[in-house]
């Protein structure tokens, strides 16, 4: 029986059953936010002028959708419409494609001025926009263009499935033969960490009317994807997979790498809101009893999905320790606090490579808090 947030309104709270108070908790959250977003050295929040702001991808000194986006959820969820509306508005004047075959998507990459990197969107750029956009509708209200919320949203996802419909030579971000996401609209595989069925339940409820269906469609299509795609033994997921859900590498020699340690937190956002298969919850057992079993804490590789370990060291530990902690939302087994403690004694990293992940750490901060919400 589902029995998450949105149906009963109650939000698991792990970090409180792991011991701290709900003012240590705050504390917490609000110490992470002021790095992320204030803190002279260690902030990737920047802003532009009197009403724009990005956020520095500081591995590869862009802005990026996925971090555009990212720091929007972050800011609607702290309730900074301040923050929103600069993130928003500079992604609206530099990456979105008001022409051509993208008209509709984002570019995915610009530089700090605004200069596109890119002409091509990743998809999961446009559902945290989408996800976020409505969001914002509900807590701070739809305003004037571009700060008409829902309308936003709704104009992003009815190009993500309508793009060869709407635009000459224009290809979909989803594929309508199996609801499946797409790494890019022109690519026929995915990357199971774009999947966020919590999502989809939602937009088939937000959506424009006639696409409503397919979003509901797609949340199931995606939980039995996220099965597919998981390692019977580790519960790994590649970063990249063909739509049957066997691996498929295209930019680097293993596969469990950086994308897909989100897959672990988005099972465990899942579950935290909608809970409706347990099944899922086995891939997040699996997983931490990989990491906790067979390495080192803070000792990560980049890896085949049955935990080869190659040379290289994994490019975001701290992610992975916190994705990890997340997925314990969905989790039953023997290691489910254990990760949620170690959470807790991970600081934010520091240095050039914090982006990634302290963009994912403080959502699993969230979502471990219960103060991830559904608005």
């Amino acid at each position: 029986m589902a029995d998450g947030a949105y149906f009963t309104g109650n939000y698991p709270n792990l970090l409180r059953e792991a011991g701290l108070s709900e003012e240590e908790i705050d504390s917490r959250i609000q110490e992470a936010f002021h790095t992320i977003f204030f803190d002279e050295k260690e902030k990737f929040y920047f802003e532009m002028g009197e009403d724009m702001g990005y956020m520095l991808d500081t591995g590869n000194l862009d802005a990026r959708t996925e971090g555009m986006s990212y720091g929007m959820m972050m800011a609607v969820q702290m309730n900074r419409k301040d923050i929103f509306d600069r993130l928003w508005l500079f992604s609206k004047s530099y990456m979105y494609q008001n022409s051509g075959k993208y008209e509709g998507y984002f570019a995915w990459s610009v530089a700090p001025n605004g200069k596109k990197n890119a002409e091509g969107p990743a998809p999961d750029g446009e559902e945290y926009y989408a996800m976020a956009l409505f969001f914002a509708s509900s807590r701070f209200g739809d305003g004037e263009a571009p700060f008409d919320y829902s309308v936003q949203a709704k104009d992003i996802l009815k190009h993500c499935i309508h793009q060869a419909e709407l635009v000459t030579e224009g290809a979909p971000m989803w594929e309508a033969k199996n609801h499946y996401i797409k790494f890019v609209p022109e690519a026929p595989f995915s990357d199971p960490s774009y999947h966020l069925p919590h999502f989809y339940e939602l937009f088939g409820e937000r959506a424009n009317a006639e696409d409503r269906e397919f979003w509901k469609e797609a949340a199931m299509r995606s939980r039995a994807y996220l099965k597919l795609c998981a390692h019977p033994v580790t519960g790994m997921s590649p970063e990249y997979a063909e739509f049957d859900g066997t691996p498929k590498r295209l930019f680097h020699d293993g596969q469990f790498y950086s994308d897909a340690y989100r897959v672990a937190m988005n099972i465990g956002l899942d579950a935290a809101w909608f809970h409706t298969e347990e099944e899922l919850g086995g891939i997040i057992d699996r997983l931490q009893t990989f990491f906790r079993e067979q390495t080192e804490f803070y000792q990560y590789h980049n890896y085949m999905i049955d935990g080869t370990a190659l040379e290289q060291a994994a490019l975001h530990p701290t992610a992975i320790v916190a994705t990890n902690a997340a997925g314990s939302l969905a989790a039953k087994g023997k290691y489910r606090m254990e990760w949620v403690r170690l959470f807790l004694n991970t600081p934010l990293r520091k240095g050039e490579r914090r982006y990634y992940d302290n963009c994912l750490y403080f959502f699993s901060l969230l979502m471990l808090s219960g103060r991830y919400r559904i608005y």
